[in-house]
C-alpha cells in the first residue's frame, strides 16, 4: 500500500490501520493469513484480506497476489 516500511509505521503509529477490526499501535505485530486490514491512506479506506506472504521482497506485481482487496474503491 506504500513503498516503505517507515512509511507503513507511520499509519500504524497514527491509529490508521486496523486488523480485524481493532485499531493496531504496533508497527511491529505480526499480521497472519486470513487477517482483514483496514487501512486508511489518501482519503480512501481499503479492506485487504492477508491471502499469502513472500519469503522475500518483491514488486507491486507480485504483492498483489498475496491480498484480496474487499473495499469497492479498487486502485488501479
Amino acid at each position: 500500500m506504500v513503498k516503505a516500511r517507515t512509511s507503513a509505521a507511520e499509519l500504524v503509529i497514527s491509529g490508521h490501520v486496523r486488523i480485524n477490526g481493532a485499531r493496531e499501535t504496533s508497527p511491529g505485530h505480526a499480521v497472519k493469513l486470513g487477517d482483514v486490514l483496514t487501512i486508511a491512506l489518501d482519503r480512501t479506506v481499503r479492506v485487504l484480506k492477508v491471502m499469502g506472504f513472500n519469503e522475500r521482497r518483491g514488486d507491486a506485481a507480485s504483492a498483489r497476489v498475496l491480498y484480496e482487496e474487499l473495499s469497492e474503491a479498487k486502485r488501479n
